[in-house]
Formats: structure tokens, sequence, C-alpha cells
């Protein structure tokens, strides 16, 4: 716990990591003075310096050495991120953040980000319908709605001049944004030439950084969903796919069924047969040395379980997660795909989960699931096209959060030197802004403002899962209930009315009929007196 009170601390120093790549530096300026510190409109000055939210600094990158993985220097703008476009950035002070210090940083709210605030991620099979709905209502929304603050480089910063002349920017949806990011951190590096490229290069997966990296990426995801929308109390769901024998999420109430007409394609019933995907043809990028515009390649493809059965033999099971779990060391011998009894190489698909030794030529665990979908979400570089990709990383985040909470590692347990390029504990992760460093997110959760449903104990799991849901609900009809309830008290006082006048009316008759009764067997009545019998004694 020592170790986690530490890295707070450490997070406190750094602001909120945004998207690439802020609008407001995005210009022939920016590329110019290498500096992207806007300012922030609350009291004029940049990254609200005058108010004490942060400050205009030099960006210090790490000299620490990378593995062999990568052997090439400075041909790359990835390398020493971000200084091939800004070598000074703000620097947020306490619980501020944003690009220009201007929001809060993960889990704090509120005009002077002083109140935190927890939010809980949910099983989506575990929603309300209505809840479902709205899920996949916001991811519609930003596919089709340009990003307000972002946008995406079309162009190497060699191709934008020396001096920034030509910025090669593109407008882009919030969600391929993240869709464009997911390319841009996995592409292949450009070496010179059509179809010259280096492929064994990643900044986001095959070694250290590949949970930190996919962490802060989800937490920005879920807040621009939130900006978009102004549903501040939107959580990314998860997809508990354990013992999973099928795509549970695949039907047209959820992400989308399979259509009857072509099984790759999406079915026609379902919001997601429209969407078209990007950033999914690497070789024409590679032949073209170009990088990916965003625009549109066609449907989304996606065919759950008609994969080669001898690269995924069946889906992960409880017991494979909780082996990933206890195993005690993240990164081990190469720190890569080849690494030996690694949480993280075991978790991320490369080894196996019965082991922990690596299987070449299959995927396990997070890799099996992409590959099972059996589409658009099996290639690296655009399987965030997808919408289960968020519902997959969520799950696989809170792996990583379980084994967080099991092993409780010191900040040393990450490694500091010689992990391939981009994931060394100083490196800062690739493409955000300002700057993460990937050390800083080895880290629980709970500092960041967010936990699972299904790690909670079972009194706050029930108010979770059961209770808090039931209220929402409530508070989403209560106007249609109170109208519901005058009507009702209305019809019932209504016919409480008609049955008291009924009921006398009925009162009314009765006594008249007893009337005329009684003077018409008058002579009855003496008659039978005279006989020893009378009203009462018959009766």
């Amino acid at each position: 716990m020592r170790s986690l009170c530490v890295s707070v601390v450490l997070l406190q120093l750094v602001g909120t990591s945004l998207c690439q790549f802020p609008r407001l530096c995005a210009n022939s300026e920016g590329l110019r003075t290498k500096e992207c510190c806007p300012l922030w409109e609350g009291d004029g000055s940049a990254c609200g310096a005058l108010s004490g939210r942060g400050f205009c600094t030099e960006v210090q990158v790490s000299d620490e050495p990378n593995g062999p993985q990568y052997p090439h220097n400075g041909i790359d703008d990835r390398e020493r991120w971000p200084l091939a476009f800004f070598n000074r950035t703000c620097r947020c002070a306490g619980n501020y953040g944003g690009v220009n210090c201007g929001e809060c940083r993960f889990g704090y709210w509120g005009s002077n980000c002083a109140e935190y605030r927890e939010s809980v991620r949910r099983n989506i099979l575990t929603l309300s319908s209505a809840e479902q709905q709205k899920f996949i209502s916001y991811l519609n929304l930003a596919k089709n709605t340009i990003s307000r603050d972002y946008v995406i480089s079309t162009g190497t910063r060699a191709e934008m001049g020396e001096n920034g002349e030509n910025p090669l920017f593109s407008d882009i949806n919030t969600y391929d944004l993240f869709v464009w990011m997911h390319y841009y951190v996995s592409r292949d590096a450009f070496l010179g030439g059509p179809g010259n490229v280096w492929r064994d290069i990643d900044f986001a997966h095959e070694s250290a950084a590949f949970l930190p990296w996919h962490r802060v990426f989800l937490l920005h995801w879920e807040n621009e969903i939130r900006k978009l929308t102004g549903d501040f109390n939107f959580t990314i769901p998860y997809w508990d796919w354990r013992d999973s024998q099928s795509c549970e999420v695949c039907t047209d109430s959820l992400m989308g069924g399979r259509s009857s007409l072509n099984p790759n394609l999406i079915s026609p019933a379902s919001v997601f047969s429209s969407w078209k995907v990007i950033c999914t043809q690497p070789e024409e990028y590679n032949s073209r040395e170009a990088l990916c515009n965003a625009t549109g390649e066609g449907p989304l493809l996606r065919n759950p379980g008609n994969h080669d059965p001898n690269r995924v033999t069946r889906l992960p099971t409880t017991a494979d997660v909780d082996f990933t779990v206890g195993l005690p060391e993240y990164e081990t011998g190469p720190m890569d795909r080849f690494a030996n009894m690694s949480f993280r190489n075991v978790l991320e698909g490369f080894a196996s989960p019965e082991t922990g030794m690596p299987v070449p030529g299959q995927s396990t665990m997070h890799n099996a699931l992409h590959l099972f979908m059996n589409g658009t979400m099996s290639s690296v570089q655009g399987s965030a096209n997808d919408p289960i990709f968020v519902l997959h990383h969520a799950f696989i985040d809170s792996i990583f959060e379980r084994w967080l909470r099991t092993h409780q590692p010191l900040r040393n347990s990450y490694p500091r030197t010689n992990a391939p390029i981009g994931h060394n504990d100083g490196y800062y992760m690739v493409p955000f802004f300002p700057l993460y460093r990937n050390g800083d997110y080895f880290l629980t959760d709970k500092a960041l403002g967010y936990e699972y449903a299904y790690l909670l104990d079972p009194g706050q799991r029930f108010v979770q899962e059961f209770l808090t849901p039931y209220l929402q609900q409530a508070e989403q009809i209560w106007q249609w209930l109170l109208g519901a309830g005058i009507l009702g008290a209305a019809i019932a006082t209504l016919f409480a009315v008609l049955v008291v006048v009924a009921r006398r009316k009925w009162k009314r008759n009765q006594r008249r009929k007893r009337a005329s009764s009684y003077t018409e067997r008058q002579p009855l009545l003496h008659s039978s007196s005279e006989e020893g019998s009378s009203y009462q004694t018959t009766l």
C-alpha cells in the first residue's frame, strides 16, 4: 500500500492526458514553436498559470535504454515522444488536468477539482434494457459527431515542413478518434520507400505498457463520451466473457447480431450495420508510405466463432483467469511476447493460461477474444472499430486490477529499462497529450476514480447492481409515476363516488319496494296474526 500512496502523489504532478492532437496546437505556429500550452479561458493565461492550475514547461523525456526489438533511431515520429511535434507542454498542478489544465484529472470533479468521486463500471448483461440502449445511442452519437477539441495527423512530421508550413491535420468524429489513436500507436515504422517498413514495433502491445496504456485509453474514451453527452454519470460497461461458449453480446439489442444475408456482416436490425470502418488496410498504407487518413473503408465485419480453431482452441475460462491473476511477476525475461511466466504476457494472450509458457502460433486470453470475433476486431491496427473492443478491454482492465490488488506490487516491479521501445516506466504514452508516463498508471483504479461492480464487496455489489439501477430507473420515470398515481387516485375516487351513489339509489329503491309491499299485504298479516303467527316469528 505504501507504493500506492507514492504513486498517487506522483500522479498529482501529471496533467490529464488528452488525445492526439489538441486542435488549438495543430497549426503552423504550434509546429514552428514546438509549443502546446493553450490559454485557459478562466483567466486568459497559458495553462491557467495565473490561477495556479499549471504552467508551460520543457518536456523531459527518458533516456533509459530500450530493448533490442527496434534497432533504429531517429526515423519514426513516435521515438522519444512527443519531441517530434512539441517540446513544451502544460504540466498541471494538484488535481487539475486537460490540455490547458482547464479540466480535472481522473476521479476529481468541481470548479477547483477538489471533489473525489468513484464511478462503478458494470456488466453490460446486468444493465436494464434502457441502460443498454442508452449506451448504444451514445456510441452512435460519438460515431456521428466531429470531435470539438481534437484532430488527427494525416502525414508525418517531415511531410509538414521544417517550420510547419504544411500542417497536415484533419477533423475526425469522436469515436473514430480513438480508433485512429489505436492504429497510430501500433502501426509499422516507415524506413523509407514504398513497402519498406519495420514491423516489430508497437508502443501499446506485446510488452509492459499494454495494460497501463489501455487503461488510460479507456479513461479518455469514457471522459469524451461524458463531455459529448453531458451525462457525467456515464461509465464504460464490461463483458465478463469467462466460460462463454458464444458471443453473448452479439444480439440486435446489444452490439449487433449476425446478418442472415451475409454471416460476415452485422444484422440490418442493428445500428452498427451502417458503421464504416477506418484504418483497416495497413498493407496499403505501407505500400504508399502514408498514414491512415480516416477515410471510410467499408462495413464493420464480424463472424464470431468461425475462426481458425488451431489458433484459438477455446475461449478463456474462470480457471484461466484465476491462474493468470496468481502469477506473481508482471514482466520477465525479454519483456515481449516470448516472456515466460509473465502476468502481462499470459493476460495479453501470447502465453498459456495453464502453464505460463509462450505458445507460438496460438492465441489465448485477450488475443483469443479478438480472433474469435473473426472480423474487423481480429487485426490489431483496426480492432477498435468494433464497439465490442471497449467491452472486452474493460474486462481485461478489471483482471489487471485484480492482479494489482492481489500482489500490491511496488513501482519498481514495472520495468525501467530495456523493455521494447515505448514500454519503459518513464516513456510517455503515444499519442497522448499532455503526457503520461507508463509507470504512473501501474496503480489501482481507485486512485483514478473508478471501480468494477463484480470486485465490490457483496453489500456494495447489491447496491450497485440491483438497488442503484432500480432507483435510477425510478428517477427517470418519476414524472410518469406521479402522473399515473394522480390519475389512478382520480379514477379510484370517481369509482368510489359512483359506488356510493349507486348504493344509496339501491337503498332508496329497496325502501320503496318494502313500503309498497307492506300496503298490499296488510290483510294477510292480520290473518296471520290471528292464526298465531307473525312476521317476526316467521322471520
